[in-house]
């Protein structure tokens, strides 16, 4: 089989560059992904029931990537989200942001925005930097998970016509013959040629494109390594925050090790879900657009800029999380207030709190045997210092559940057109290392289009 381009991955970046280069072009565009349709996309984890391990995992993979179970958030900034502004300049990432925005709001995504730069939101500010943190000011669009799903149904059925789409079919490795691309191995062995090959393996396929780079003598550059924990507590203690910017996006440096700590994918009124990386049982969070419930979720994660020699950073969030699976047998649960005491949580315990939790099958215990002690002090000082800009916070109450890991640490050589040293094959999204947002990932795909539409110069008939 043979095609003008080939992507490798229907997450939210490959769906951008097909969407972009069908709409401008008449190029044969093949996706291929390992995993489902996104109409077969089921879990039992977002139902209630435990994980059951699916290979692959079909919270990350399948039509829409990880963002298909994310909480649906695009983030109109350019300041986070990813490292497109070290490819592109900031003018021009503010104009694709803008782009992929209109592109997600006419598939049905709501047109509610939360945040932007206000009287309110100028005063959290100021506690905030009181407090040690620094609030980035940002518009955000909230779908919800179950509207996520809808308008990715929505950019699945108008390009159904338009591209041949390959699901449940892994990529082997890629064919290259003197430095330039001419296609991808399947694990079945099937050869696919194609003039274009774009890499969108999302944050599920992100050790394999590392794998594959080291096959091909390119060299990879460390992304910081995002480790942390799922906060959980009563919707009411963020409320202030949480109604006015939807995502309090918060940044704080630890007194003790002077690391960058965050806060990340809030998830109001949401639930806790779980994901899996090749059998690795990890935390994340969502809500929806119509079902609320009391309680407000989000991440803190620590990031950790390793040096040489060390070239592992998907490894290293593994083998955290594979410690905590170890312990627990999946999920581990702990009370602050446990924590701060040095003893694990029990079940009783969790049972007399207020604060009913949203992952039931989370294994009360004690985080303290998981994550390394500077991970946990930098993680309690910001605790603290949210505390002061949302009292309840720091409350023994409070959930931990660990642990959270972001496998989006490394990332290849690229030009300004996000291309590797290998000619006309192009790496994107959040599994590329480049992005780390629905917008920025969308934004990728759409950049990579844009530079194969300039090389072939043919305009759609």
């Amino acid at each position: 089989m043979k095609y003008d381009v080939i992507i490798v991955g229907a997450g939210p970046a490959g769906i951008f560059s097909a969407l972009e280069l069908t709409e401008k072009s008449n190029l044969n565009v093949l996706v291929i992904d390992r995993g489902v349709d996104i109409e077969k996309r089921k879990c039992p984890s977002q139902r209630g029931f435990d994980c059951v391990h699916c290979e692959p995992c079909n919270v990350l993979n399948g039509w829409g990537g990880a963002g298909a179970f994310s909480d649906g958030k695009l983030t109109l900034s350019t300041e986070v989200g990813g490292w497109l502004n070290q490819y592109v300049s900031t003018k021009e990432l503010e104009a694709l942001v803008k782009y992929c925005d209109e592109f997600y709001i006419r598939f049905g995504a709501s047109k509610e925005v939360f945040g932007g730069d206000n009287e309110e939101i100028d005063e959290i500010a100021r506690k905030a930097s009181l407090a040690g943190l620094k609030l980035i000011k940002q518009e955000v669009r909230h779908m919800g998970t179950d509207r996520c799903l809808e308008v990715l149904k929505e950019m699945r059925n108008y390009l159904d016509s338009k591209i041949t789409f390959m699901p449940k079919t892994e990529v082997k490795g890629l064919i290259v013959d003197n430095h330039m691309i001419q296609g991808v191995e399947t694990v079945s062995g099937e050869k696919i040629m194609a003039k274009y090959v774009i890499i969108a393996p999302g944050r599920g396929g992100a050790e394999w494109l590392q794998t594959e780079a080291q096959v091909r003598g390119l060299k990879t550059v460390n992304n910081p390594v995002d480790i942390g924990v799922r906060v959980e507590l009563l919707a009411a203690v963020t409320e202030k925050l949480t109604k006015v910017l939807y995502e309090p996006k918060l940044i704080y440096f630890s007194r003790s090790f002077d690391d960058q700590v965050r806060t990340f994918c809030v998830s109001p009124h949401g639930e806790v879900t779980t994901e899996s990386y090749d059998g690795v049982l990890t935390v994340n969070g969502g809500s929806h657009a119509e079902t609320k419930t009391l309680n407000t979720n989000f991440a803190i994660l620590v990031s950790t800029q390793f040096t040489e020699p060390f070239k592992e950073p998907i490894a290293y969030g593994k083998y955290i999380a594979r410690l905590s699976n170890l312990l627990s047998g999946g999920v581990m649960v702990q009370r602050l207030g446990d924590l701060t005491h040095g003893r694990r949580s029990t079940p009783e315990r969790i049972a007399h709190s207020v604060l009913v939790p949203s992952l039931k099958n989370a294994t009360p215990g004690d985080l303290s045997f998981v994550l390394p002690y500077r991970y946990l002090t930098d993680i309690k000082e910001m605790l603290e210092a949210l505390d002061k800009i949302a009292p309840g916070v720091a409350s023994p109450e409070t959930l931990l559940y660990g642990v959270e890991v972001k496998f989006y640490s490394s990332h290849l050589q690229l030009n300004n057109s996000l291309e590797t040293k290998i000619q006309n094959m192009f790496t994107i999204g959040d599994g590329a290392g480049v992005t780390r947002g629905l917008i920025q990932a969308s934004a990728s795909g759409v950049i990579v289009a844009r530079e194969i539409l300039k090389r072939e110069k043919a305009p759609k008939a």
